[in-house]
């Protein structure tokens, strides 16, 4: 039986949340790699690393904090407690992160990485118990789209915050980054998010709340068997690793493709609102597009409009810079379907878990999904990373420019532009494959209740 409307006011105390994802995922994975290899002198390869091992590690505490936040029991929720613990930590680990290292080359990558894993581990605090809560605050299928319009909504504020402001933030001095303009960002980022976060948790706390079964108390190993067995979410990982990983390069490479493909620092903030301002228009097209065709087919459509901007922003050499914005424009177009769709089907998938098994353990797929998520993220900088070391990219820092080889300009625009894209058709792939629908859900709910009403 579909549950009441949310209340608009929760609506934006849920959503307010986002900020949190928006800024971790966008301000690191736009910044990091290109702070240390052309402010700090840290190798490209070395430099890829201390992106990627920190995200690596929300393998391990993503699904400890999911099975934590199922098994806790407090006067605020199961979820709450743990957002309060990430609203404390994660923003002056943040800040600690982009403060600037009192050493310079590949020791500097061990300490900025130090301070990432610290804020890595804040964010599993605040992020796996965030995402398990739509499924808890209501089971009407399509309910579930508008809360997370709402949630991308402030998404796509908070990356447009992140992607316009802190580039800009880190070049207030003009040309090249400072290590003053990057505390600068991580100061005043810094300060939004904490308050994002405590909004969040102040404004979810008349959330209402569904009676689950009964918390499962399982290890990691049952956990990753829980997940295997739930097909439609394991189709739906994997379609969200190859976006993600697709956006984790895309993310990383921006730096590079506007100082060495548009030769314009500048360019890299309104690249970012080419990016993003879509989202915050279309987002409720793309819930009409997945009531008309469903959400499969409203994710085929997102996936194929990120691939085609990606594909022809590869050809801005030949045509420009407003030619570039126009494809990154059409990008952020499907990525905005892509961002709503795929957290709308994984509440899908959590509802579809606990009628299949009658056991309580969103914590669990959602410490699954975040951790795949924010590795994926990560590794996306690795792999540009790599790209770039194999190329011959020069590592430098502020008072001491360098000239780049041909090899490394070319590799910047393949990992800025044609390899993100061509990374979607996997996700094309596991979007054919998905077959979760409203339809098979209410028959599952009929067939729970009517082995309620007649346990016989």
């Amino acid at each position: 039986m579909p549950t009441a409307p949310l209340p608009r006011s929760l609506r934006i105390g849920y959503g307010l949340g986002s900020f949190c994802a928006g800024t971790f995922s966008t301000v690191p994975g736009l910044l990091l790699l290109y702070y240390m290899t052309n402010s700090l002198g840290v190798p490209a390869g070395l430099a890829g690393l201390a992106v990627f091992l920190p995200k690596a590690w929300d393998l391990v505490v993503n699904p400890v904090v999911g099975r934590w936040s199922d098994r806790t029991v407090s006067r605020m929720g199961a979820r709450r407690p743990w957002l309060l613990a990430g609203a404390v930590v994660l923003p002056p680990t943040f800040v600690m992160t982009f403060a600037g290292s009192p050493v310079t080359g590949a020791t500097a990558a061990l300490y900025v990485g130090g301070w990432f894993l610290l804020a890595a581990t804040a964010y599993a605090l605040f992020e796996v118990p965030y995402k398990a809560m739509p499924a808890e605050m209501t089971d009407d299928y399509h309910e579930q789209s508008t809360l997370l319009t709402w949630r991308m909504g402030f998404l796509g504020l908070a990356i447009l915050l992140a992607g316009g402001l802190a580039p800009a933030l880190v070049n207030i001095d003009g040309g090249e980054p400072t290590l003053g303009g990057y505390r600068l960002m991580a100061m005043v980022i810094g300060t939004v998010v904490l308050l994002a976060m405590v909004a969040t948790f102040f404004g979810t706390a008349r959330a209402p709340h569904i009676d689950r079964a009964e918390t499962e108390h399982v290890t990691v190993r049952a956990q990753l068997a829980a997940a295997r067995g739930n097909r439609p979410f394991m189709l739906l990982l994997g379609l969200s690793c190859a976006q993600m990983l697709a956006v984790g390069i895309m993310l990383a490479g921006s730096p590079y493709f506007a100082s060495y493909i548009l030769e314009d620092t500048g360019a890299i903030t309104t690249m970012f609102l080419a990016l993003i301002g879509p989202m915050i228009v279309i987002m409720p097209v793309w819930v009409r597009v997945s009531r008309r065709f469903d959400k499969r087919g409203g994710m085929l459509a997102a996936s194929l409009l990120f691939m085609i901007g990606g594909m022809s922003l590869s050809a801005t050499p030949a045509f420009g810079e407003v030619y570039a914005h126009g494809c990154v424009m059409l990008t952020g177009i499907g990525y905005a379907g892509l961002q709503l769709l795929q957290f709308s089907m994984l509440a899908d998938t959590l509802i579809y878990d606990e009628l299949r098994s009658g056991k309580r353990r969103a914590g669990v797929f959602t410490g699954l999904w975040t951790a795949a998520e924010t590795v994926m993220m990560a590794f996306g900088a690795l792999v540009l990373g790599w790209i770039l070391a194999a190329s011959g990219f020069v590592s430098s820092q502020p008072d001491e420019p360098v000239s780049q080889p041909d090899s490394a300009i070319d590799a910047i625009l393949f990992g800025g532009a044609l390899a993100p894209a061509l990374l979607l058709s996997i996700a094309i792939a596991c979007t054919l494959q998905y077959d979760l629908s409203a339809e098979r859900l209410n028959a599952l709910r009929k067939s729970r209740d009517a082995t309620v009403a007649d346990p016989a």
